[in-house]
């Protein structure tokens, strides 16, 4: 019974197992996170590069017009 309750309290005192488990949850929060944030902000993002995308192709249309002799609008 003795060895017992010493391989317990020997096993309680080793902290090298908790230290990566906090590490792992420290990285399944930052990953869910990151998740999160771009879940939430997607459709923006998405809205946003949708009309940089429309702007620039504009513009290069307009220049590969007036390089052709056509008025850009």
């Amino acid at each position: 019974m003795k060895a017992l309750v010493n391989s317990v309290r020997a096993f309680a005192r080793e902290e090298d197992g908790v230290a990566l488990t906090e590490y792992l949850i420290l990285l399944g929060l930052l990953v869910g996170g990151v998740i999160a944030a771009v879940t939430l902000a997607g459709t923006n993002l998405s809205l946003a590069w949708g009309s940089w995308a429309s702007f620039f192709s504009a513009s290069l249309t307009c220049t590969d017009n007036a390089a052709n002799g056509v008025a850009c609008s």
